[in-house]
């Protein structure tokens, strides 16, 4: 006798259920809340949650193609944040500095960029990030950057196995 992996129940002939990527041996009372994994007989039934290419030929449209080049990728894909820069995380007191050094007082620097006192007060604080727009009013103001360029953080996902897929131990950091 064999134990369901999903209830624990013995079961004499578990059957092979995937559930969000994981494939089970579970019982029949537990086999409704996957799909059942065929065998390589290319499936020509599916079931409502399966996610072979057979089921998707009735979706029509471009769900096909982006789900097969996801697959099929060893690596990560770059996308358009790898491109974009970062906020600083001393953002709030480079603000602050930079505005002391120029003489100007809170309610000054907002009336000059034509935005609220209180944005400046949230954003000295940390309490709020600024939007592009008000990034590129205090850079021009102030004269100070306050992006960082890239993810400088990339060395931190440099790890996984040899087949290039990462598992939670490979970026996770204790708490210890």
């Amino acid at each position: 006798m064999v134990q369901c992996e999903m209830c624990g129940a013995e079961t004499g002939s578990p059957t092979t259920i995937k559930v969000e990527g994981a494939e089970l041996e579970v019982c029949d009372n537990c086999a409704d809340f996957g799909t059942e994994v065929k065998t390589q007989d290319a499936g020509s039934t599916s079931t409502k949650y399966s996610t072979s290419s057979s089921s998707s030929s009735s979706s029509g449209s471009g769900a096909t193609g982006s789900s097969g080049a996801s697959s099929s990728s060893r690596s990560r894909r770059s996308d358009m944040f790898d491109d974009m820069d970062e906020i600083a995380q001393d953002y709030d007191d480079r603000i602050r500095n930079a505005r002391e050094a120029a003489d100007l007082s809170q309610e000054d620097l907002a009336k000059s960029l034509s935005e609220k006192a209180s944005l400046i007060r949230k954003l000295e604080q940390g309490s709020m990030l600024p939007s592009d727009e008000v990034r590129k009013k205090l850079e021009s103001k102030l004269d100070i950057t306050l992006t960082e360029g890239g993810s400088a953080d990339d060395e931190e996902w440099s790890g996984g196995n040899s087949t290039g897929s990462y598992t939670l131990g490979d970026v996770v950091k204790r708490k210890d």
